[in-house]
């Protein structure tokens, strides 16, 4: 789905005024081929709802859950994702590539601090 970053943001703001922590997920480098490239953004909020594309199918099924296990200790962090073909996964990646994704837990708390 594309969504302009204006739209990305909105969403987020909304859900932070809501008490809930999201999280901006940014293809940050690539190599290989990948679905996406760097600069693409995808928001994941707390009850697991999506806003946005980073590439769709097994890596964005990966990127969600590692955001999840993110978004439950509120942290941030940066991590790579392979889009090797699995033997084992006749559904699995078959790109080839690696992308890096930062991953951006953004909590109320750390909004209402700043302002």
């Amino acid at each position: 789905m594309s969504v302009s970053m204006r739209q990305l943001y909105a969403a987020a703001d909304e859900r932070l005024r809501q008490d809930e922590p999201v999280a901006v997920t940014t293809v940050v480098a690539t190599r290989g081929s990948t679905p996406q490239k760097a600069g693409a953004n995808m928001l994941i909020f707390a009850d697991g709802a999506m806003l946005g594309t980073i590439g769709g199918g097994c890596v964005e099924a990966d990127v969600w859950a590692e955001t999840m296990r993110l978004l439950r200790n509120r942290t941030s962090g940066l991590r790579e994702f392979v889009l090797a073909d699995d033997p084992d996964d006749p559904g699995g990646d078959v790109c080839g590539g690696t992308m890096e994704v930062f991953i951006d837990v953004l909590t109320p708390e750390a909004e209402t601090a700043a302002s």
